[in-house]
């Protein structure tokens, strides 16, 4: 968000949609990736549940294991992976030379952000929230500063938010290996490297993952259609949009808060055996939710206003922002239960359920709606298209939960 506000009070809306361009690739880059942080919250929490300590310290290796391996792919691949992006989003020239900058720059924090991913989902399953807030506090708090001595303080554009990126990813990640040091100190156990590379157990890591993979990437496909289609309206809508999406990953992340409780709780209690206590992990974090959703909705609508002012100061993006800004009113209402049914399911390793409720909600609900709605509304349609999506994520994971879990 504050990567958006800084080149979004330069002096042009290209350099405001080459950031979304650059942030668009990322977000389907490393959201693709975050299976490392859902996979391993719901095998961390249930592998707590059993006070199985020497399992705790084999999925910590694991997964860092396979983030770091997965960040030097990124590295390798850089080139066809940014030259393929660019053609599959397809922004005006001067947009995707910028973007392109981005690109190449924040590509370097990819081993840093995908251990991050690994180690924020085992604090959670672990059932430590404080760990992850200093880590993204530190981070945040960094990438803000140089944010504004970059782009301010010595001129650059869309290089000097990558650059921020790049150096706070990296201080992120020191932070977290501090503190993992800690928690291993209260749940004394074993480092057994055999279990690392024991088949069964591997293969569980990798069921549980390659699925919430398929899951992850349809969702980010849906999230880059977003973007994609809002390009080909123009730069004015790309960066509108941009301002929006900004708005929803606000919501996203309070959301989320609430459905990695639910992760950390059902896993534990599905590691537990516990009915009772499955039930309760399940109806509280939902209660809570339906609460912060309200009150997101109130604030937009309110402040709704304020939020793109903040952002931009281009009068025709901070208008066309407004046209559009009710869909962003309604969303926390209708996306809230996809959320809290994602921690459910992640705390559930119900991880092939996901990636067929994901898969049904992209295919079947999303690209349908916008062929059938944009030509007819315009980029009202792309919004509603997408807040159906929505929906039908919230819909399908309530009507196929009491299938899978038969005391929920």
């Amino acid at each position: 968000m504050v990567d958006t506000a800084v080149v979004g009070h330069l002096d042009s809306p290209h350099y405001l949609g080459a950031v979304a361009v650059g942030a668009t690739i990322f977000n389907f880059l490393y959201t693709g990736l975050n299976f490392l942080r859902m996979g391993t919250t719901g095998l961390a929490a249930q592998a707590l549940g059993q006070s199985d300590h020497d399992e705790i310290r084999t999925i910590l290796m694991q997964v860092t294991g396979i983030a770091l391996v997965l960040g030097a792919c990124l590295l390798a691949l850089q080139w066809p992976i940014g030259t393929a992006a660019m053609a599959l989003i397809n922004p005006a020239p001067d947009v995707a030379t910028e973007a392109r900058t981005y690109f190449d720059i924040r590509i370097w924090s990819a081993p840093a952000a995908l251990t991050n991913f690994a180690l924020v989902g085992w604090f959670i399953g672990m059932h430590n929230g404080r760990a992850p807030l200093i880590m993204m506090i530190i981070t945040n708090v960094i990438n803000i500063a140089l944010d504004f001595y970059f782009v301010v303080g010595l001129g650059m554009t869309a290089d000097g938010v990558a650059l921020a990126s790049v150096i706070a990813e990296y201080s992120g990640v020191t932070v977290g290996f501090l503190m993992v040091a800690g928690i291993l100190r209260d749940h004394p156990g074993q480092w057994l490297r055999g279990h690392v590379i024991d088949a069964t157990k591997m293969r569980r890591l990798f069921a549980v993952n390659a699925n919430l993979l398929v899951r992850t990437m349809a969702l980010m496909f849906s999230f880059g259609f977003l973007t994609a289609m809002s390009a080909r309206q123009g730069t004015l809508i790309l960066a509108a949009n941009a301002i929006l999406l900004n708005l929803q990953y606000v919501m996203s992340y309070a959301l989320d808060g609430l459905a990695n409780a639910a992760e950390a709780l059902v896993g534990r209690a599905v590691g537990s055996g516990r009915p009772a206590h499955l039930r309760r992990a399940i109806s509280l974090p939902m209660r809570w939710s339906a609460v912060i959703a309200a009150g997101l909705s109130a604030l937009y609508l309110i402040g709704g206003w304020w939020l793109i002012r903040l952002l931009t100061d281009l009068d025709d993006v901070r208008a066309a922002a407004l046209i559009y800004l009710p869909w962003l009113i309604v969303s926390p209402i209708v996306s809230v239960w996809s959320f809290v049914y994602d921690g459910v399911y992640v705390g559930a390793t119900l991880a092939a359920e996901m990636r067929n409720t994901m898969l049904a909600s992209t295919f079947l609900v999303f690209l349908p709606a916008y062929f059938l709605l944009e030509p007819l509304l315009g980029n009202h349609g792309l919004w509603l298209a997408f807040l159906l999506f929505m929906a039908a994520r919230g819909l399908t994971m309530h009507w196929l939960l009491p299938r899978r879990l038969p005391h929920p």
